[in-house]
């Protein structure tokens, strides 16, 4: 049945608990490997995982007070790194360990009280704490990517940019709190997969939202559920309530990446006319899905060591999808074949037509502040490790080709190389 629920707001919400997890570990059971061939197969197991996903034991919760258990010197560690969030080279890795894996939960704690917005939103704080809780809980560890480390990830890149001069001069509490809520919800329990996966596979949430931001409107409304469960606004007008759930929503939605260009294009049109306004709410939200964007890729803008996990833990997602593909005889998805996209060129392909545009016009709106500048450094150095990376994998390739023949692929990726 339909799992949205509709509160006094008018906002659709979605029930936690109502749709499954995709989990890797059911799906490649090697009791099943040899009966799962076919679409109609696939879909009966996706569907029967919808009675695992209700069980919070299987998806795994974190102790409220595991925090708290930790070693004295752990805590200490992390306070420290805490009075250094603001910089570009904090560790979220790192962070996460000291935290005892409540690296979302401790970090938003923290910001919330440094921005002032529980003083001024009278939030009360186990509330805070609880919600935050249920975030952190419904995103998947199983992921190596789209997890809860991800999420506090992009929250601090969002702290950063919030406190850029040309954007906080103008930032409201409101808009700093929805930025950062919007930051740590933005891919609440992603199943690991991407959109077209879910198409193809005929998942009841693609056809919930009728093959549109499938997996964003899924982030939203299950952050929408979880406010509302949280109580945690229950407090404010109905009207302002309102009013942040709608904005949640466009802050969550713009990171769809199949509406780059769109933004993009925008952008541009804003800083060639000049007419970006922000003492205007349009034009501050505005900035704010752009901040956001850059924060969910800013991967390639880190220090090489961190950007490197990253990317790595992205293509390991992306090749675990094409191998169910290839196991339940579906189309292998592009970027998802271990065997023909290598990390170092799905990286660059990432950096040169989707990161690099971005961050350029990011740039240009801040101006040579030396966060862009820094970011803008790290993307053009990390972008050269891995074309020398390529480049040994490509003499290798041909060192061992006795043919000294280029695949077709390959040819492809150098070609790319020499786009400008």
């Amino acid at each position: 049945g339909d799992a949205r629920v509709r509160g006094q707001t008018g906002v659709l919400s979605e029930r936690r608990g109502s749709y499954p997890f995709i989990d890797f570990r059911l799906l490649n059971n090697t009791t099943l490997s040899g009966e799962i061939g076919t679409k109609k197969k696939v879909k009966r197991l996706l569907s029967f995982q919808r009675y695992f996903h209700a069980s919070r034991l299987l998806r795994g919760i974190v102790p409220q007070a595991s925090l708290y258990l930790l070693d004295e010197d752990y805590l200490g560690q992390a306070r420290h790194m805490l009075s250094k969030v603001g910089m570009w080279d904090f560790d979220i890795f790192l962070f996460d360990r000291l935290t005892n894996g409540n690296s979302l939960v401790t970090l938003l704690c923290h910001l919330f009280n440094v921005h002032g917005l529980i003083h001024h939103f009278q939030l009360d704080m186990v509330t805070l704490h609880r919600f935050l809780v249920m975030v952190q809980e419904d995103y998947h560890s199983q992921n190596p990517y789209h997890n809860a480390v991800h999420a506090a990830d992009v929250t601090q890149a969002m702290h950063c940019y919030l406190r850029e001069p040309k954007l906080a001069n103008f930032l409201t509490p409101s808009d700093i709190m929805l930025g950062l809520l919007a930051a740590a919800a933005h891919d609440v329990d992603h199943p690991g997969v991407n959109q077209p996966f879910l198409i193809k596979t005929k998942h009841h949430l693609a056809s919930l939202y009728q093959n549109v931001s499938v997996l964003e409107n899924h982030h939203w409304r299950s952050t929408i559920g979880m406010l509302r469960e949280s109580r945690l606004l229950a407090h404010l007008p109905k009207e302002v309530t309102q009013d942040m759930e709608q904005q949640l929503g466009s802050l969550i939605l713009a990171t769809d990446i199949n509406r780059q260009n769109e933004f993009l294009i925008r952008l541009k049109s804003h800083l060639d006319n000049q007419d970006l306004r922000l003492q205007d709410a349009q034009d501050r939200h505005f900035m704010l899905q752009i901040a956001l964007k850059c924060a969910d890729i800013c991967n390639p803008c880190r220090l090489w060591d961190l950007s490197k996990q990253w990317s790595e833990r992205v293509c390991e997602e992306f090749y675990r999808q094409g191998d169910l593909e290839q196991k339940f005889e579906l189309e292998i998805s592009p970027l998802c074949n271990q065997q023909k996209d290598t990390i170092p060129s799905i990286q660059i392909g990432f950096m040169t037509y989707i990161v690099e545009p971005l961050f350029e016009r990011w740039a240009q709106f801040t101006g040579d502040t030396p966060l862009s500048e820094n970011m803008l450094n790290h993307l053009r150095r990390n972008k050269a490790k891995w074309r020398s990376l390529l480049h040994k994998q490509h003499s290798s390739s041909r060192s061992n080709d006795h043919s000294g023949q280029v695949t077709g692929s390959q040819e492809q990726t150098l070609n790319e190389e020499e786009t400008p």
